[in-house]
């Protein structure tokens, strides 16, 4: 197959290229290498993914709606796996333009020219944060996500109903993917798991926001890969068997949307300690209030996941917190 990645050097998109790539797939890899974080990481993920024969790439914004619309001209593609946003939540609190910029303007650019190309499959990354102030646990993807609580979670929340209305009206297979909480190797310096390494290996403060006492379903990335690799051929269809207002995450259109967490929360605290054992050292803790936008627990129930793929995510941080800063040692270690 013939796929088109957008966000081909952030995490998940470095990653899910390369399985893609092994599995025999050709690529077209899409970003514009914002400086959100260090773009030195982004340029040696393309490093990694260019030397392979599969993969092209494309430096591009996908809110330059021409740009873009050049490159569906020239190319067609089986699917169209969407990853490509503005990520963070404290940072939509000081840059809201940002977001709908590249989250909302963007986000549309492109699914207007997946209904223009006929392309086969729309699959999009959305966040557990649509869930917003959501105390039901765990988070069902029935569950009620109309009171985003961070401008980031009402941009993800928007491309969610922007897809159902272009699989309802132009019959558009689309896939929405609630991400919950993504670590390890070659992951973003801006998550709590990287900032804590970091800060333990350089002996410099880290804050424990509500002093630790924060729960969060971390996924190893190598779970969210397999299950988006699992769930690009499974296009959706119309289900006969509802009415429209039967399900949030499905529909008589052909939408569908899906939790991809680990499905156990685990204590922000807990995983200081970890890193901890892991590099030898001991962290010096900062406590803060709980911050904006944030939540103090997440947690994915995946039960549809599975029933659709056959797949759970399974790594404990047990086994991918190691791998995190066994990957961060050699790779800033090879940097200095």
């Amino acid at each position: 197959m013939h796929y088109l990645v957008t966000g081909a050097c952030g995490f998940i998109g470095y990653h899910l290229c390369l399985r893609l790539i092994q599995d025999g797939h050709s690529i077209m890899g899409v970003d514009n290498m914002n400086a959100y974080y260090d773009v030195q990481l982004k340029r040696d993920r393309l490093d990694q993914l260019q030397k392979h024969g599969d993969f092209s790439f494309q430096l591009l914004d996908i809110s330059d709606a021409k740009g873009l619309h050049e490159v569906f001209a020239h190319n067609s593609f089986d699917a169209v796996i969407h990853l490509a946003a503005q990520a963070g939540v404290r940072y939509s609190l000081e840059h809201p333009e940002v977001y709908i910029q590249s989250n909302v303007v963007g986000f549309a650019n492109l699914i207007q020219e997946c209904r223009m190309g006929h392309i086969p499959h729309f699959v999009y990354a959305s966040s557990s944060s649509v869930y917003g102030a959501n105390e039901h646990s765990p988070f069902g993807v029935d569950d009620s996500v109309d009171h985003p609580i961070s401008l980031y979670a009402a941009t993800k929340r928007a491309d969610e109903l922007i897809a159902h209305a272009y699989s309802y009206l132009f019959s558009l297979p689309t896939t929405g993917l609630r991400f919950f909480t993504v670590y390890g190797p070659w992951g973003r310096p801006d998550m709590a798991l990287f900032l804590f390494t970091d800060a333990i290996f350089r002996g410099q403060p880290l804050t424990l926001f509500n002093g630790g006492e924060m729960y969060r379903d971390f996924t190893y990335v190598d779970d969210i890969v397999e299950a988006v690799t699992r769930l690009i051929p499974l296009v959706p269809t119309p289900s006969v068997q509802q009415t429209l207002l039967d399900s949030p995450s499905s529909s008589t259109a052909p939408f569908r949307v899906y939790n991809i967490g680990h499905g156990s929360p685990v204590r922000v605290g807990d995983c200081v300690d970890l890193i901890e054992e892991c590099l030898g050292k001991k962290a010096i803790r900062v406590s803060a209030p709980i911050q904006p936008g944030d939540v103090v627990s997440t947690h994915a129930d995946t039960e549809s996941l599975r029933d659709d793929t056959g797949f759970s995510p399974s790594i404990p941080i047990e086994v991918g917190i190691p791998r995190l800063i066994r990957w961060y040692m050699d790779y800033y270690g090879k940097r200095q």
